[in-house]
């Protein structure tokens, strides 16, 4: 047996299979019209063995700051340091914080050619980390800085994409779907294992039900996760795309088999190999999926 409870065979089968899968997806749940491996085809790679280049950016760091009651929210802003101007992306935190390691995936979407704003509201409210209960007032401090972001004299965009993890992907569907928000000032929706329901539902709601907003949710949405996510979150992230299917919006849910929650951030004294190649992927992914709604 390895250190995670896996025989070491098994494991190294499944690295093997993800290597073999550095370049293309895995386990989808998208629109019945792509059920087919169009999505992700590449005839390049298959015929001429060309993968895509990756954009890389060196990337800058500065912390600020917005008001909003008289609480002063800090703000990291990460962003290419060449100085141009580049699509916006506001960054919500989950119940982690705005911490180290979720500091290091912030750098990571601004190298790939973004202006990321990251608000730490947890702190601005002298809030520990991993809080149990959800405060509402917080939601108005996410939404608040969407304007703070689109007054940046340095993004090239008109409208910005969210962009979450965990209790995060809450934040920023009230943002979208309460504060009125999609289609006005957000073109589309990222988040990793989004906790889709009201944090404050009881047990049954969390296991069973789904966040109402859900079924308001119009705008382009891309959503990822492990195949060994915790049961009861991913029961209401497959819900939540069911509803989504039927009420034929454009949302797609990518699958990584070999991982479980927090493959994008997970430290390296605990870090696998199938962490990296699922984080890899999706962060290039989700680039991809921006780049094409903010340009419009």
């Amino acid at each position: 047996m390895d250190v995670h409870g896996y025989p070491a065979m098994k494991r190294y089968t499944t690295l093997i299979f993800l290597f073999g899968l550095l370049s293309v997806p895995v386990t989808v749940v998208a629109h019945p019209e792509k059920a087919d491996n169009s999505w992700w085809w590449d005839k390049a790679w298959w015929d001429e063995g060309r993968i895509p280049a990756v954009t890389n950016h060196r990337v800058k760091v500065e912390w600020s700051s917005y008001e909003r009651n008289g609480v002063d929210i800090p703000l990291m802003i990460a962003r290419p340091a060449d100085g141009k101007k580049y699509p916006a992306v506001l960054f919500q935190h989950g119940r982690r914080g705005l911490d180290d390691l979720l500091q290091r995936h912030v750098k990571r979407l601004a190298a790939r050619g973004f202006v990321v704003m990251a608000p730490d509201i947890y702190k601005a409210h002298f809030l520990g980390t991993h809080p149990v209960e959800h405060d509402y007032e917080l939601e108005k401090d996410v939404d608040g800085a969407v304007d703070v972001l689109l007054a940046r004299k340095d993004i090239s965009s008109k409208k910005i994409c969210l962009y979450s993890h965990t209790r995060g992907g809450y934040y920023t569907l009230k943002t979208a779907v309460t504060f009125k928000r999609q289609e006005r000032q957000v073109a589309c929706y990222v988040s990793y294992y989004p906790h889709w329901q009201d944090p404050n539902a009881p047990e049954p709601s969390q296991v069973y039900g789904y966040a109402p907003e859900i079924e308001q949710l119009t705008i382009p949405t891309l959503v990822f996760i492990g195949e060994d996510e915790q049961y009861q979150r991913r029961r209401v992230i497959e819900t939540s795309m069911k509803v989504l299917h039927e009420k034929k919006r454009p949302a797609q849910l990518i699958i990584y088999p070999g991982v479980g929650r927090g493959f994008d951030f997970r430290p390296e004294n605990v870090r696998t190999f199938a962490d990296d190649l699922a984080a890899k992927d999706a962060i290039q992914r989700a680039a991809e999926f921006m780049q094409q709604y903010l340009k419009q």
